[in-house]
């Protein structure tokens, strides 16, 4: 995936009138933007008119973005529309999630410990699985915050902008985004012992940088001296990990799809 600036470039050129760079620049978005779609609409056929409708979109309105937000939040605010508009024409969809059969393999998956090495977590394509399952039992309203902070990796301002509400709101559902996610994935129960802190609300705020460094010591101290909030903490190492190094790749079968209508997007993109 190009970095963030490698794409500024592009569009910056593409507004230029560098038609090269606005079909690379089309190209470039592609992976990042099915992969949100995937993740919110949950349908391949979905996601892949989200994606569609997205990069039509930024072909007609590149040349007015002025950079008043980053790129990315550009980005996403346009496929965040879309998903809505699908997810708002899904009267008959059901209300309750796909079922969690096979998660309780998870832990053999090693999804509760963080001692696989980096050679494991690489191929570990079964826990990824499984990850995904469990990021769609969670509401899409808590989803679209966990998806854009930890998989995309934007900042929370960025995610405050795309989803239209505070930062503080941002981190709240992220807060019980990240907890309900593990509470699905979870080989077993999290019984916290009496006197232990919610060690999954505090993994959350110190992943923001909202604990204090005297308040990060004290709680160190006692995960140390505590094997069930160590376990805890383990676990959510290895799902926010898991999150983070989420592969970004378009299937080979929906690039050969979509290539027809990306010739038609950068047709009727060119200036009359």
């Amino acid at each position: 995936m190009p970095a963030a600036e490698s794409q500024n470039q592009l569009l910056r050129r593409a507004q230029e009138g560098d038609e090269q760079a606005l079909e690379a620049l089309l190209r470039s978005v592609q992976p990042q933007l099915y992969r949100f779609s995937m993740k919110m609409c949950r349908q391949t056929q979905d996601a892949e008119d989200v994606l569609q409708d997205s990069m039509l979109a930024m072909a007609r309105s590149f040349r007015d973005f002025r950079g008043n937000s980053s790129f990315s939040t550009w980005l996403f605010t346009i496929a965040r529309s879309f998903c809505i508009k699908k997810r708002r024409k899904a009267k008959f969809a059901p209300k309750h999630e796909e079922s969690l059969e096979g998660l309780k393999a998870f832990e053999s998956a090693g999804i509760a410990s963080s001692d696989l090495n980096p050679e494991q977590q690489a191929a570990s394509n079964e826990v990824w699985q499984k990850v995904q399952q469990g990021i769609k039992q969670i509401e899409p309203d808590y989803r679209e915050v966990l998806i854009l902070r930890d998989i995309e990796g934007l900042r929370a301002k960025e995610v405050a902008e795309i989803v239209g509400i505070s930062v503080s709101a941002v981190k709240s559902r992220l807060h019980r985004a990240r907890s309900e996610l593990r509470e699905v994935l979870a080989p077993k129960a999290y019984l916290p012992r009496q006197g232990c802190p919610n060690i999954r609300q505090i993994f959350s705020e110190h992943l923001e940088g909202d604990l204090a460094a005297d308040i990060c010591t004290t709680l160190q101290v006692h995960v140390d001296g505590c094997p069930v909030c160590a376990a805890e903490c383990d676990g959510l190492k290895m799902v926010m990990n898991v999150c983070n190094a989420a592969p970004c790749e378009l299937p080979i079968e929906t690039q050969e799809r979509l290539e027809k209508s990306l010739r038609a997007i950068l047709e009727g993109a060119q200036p009359s």
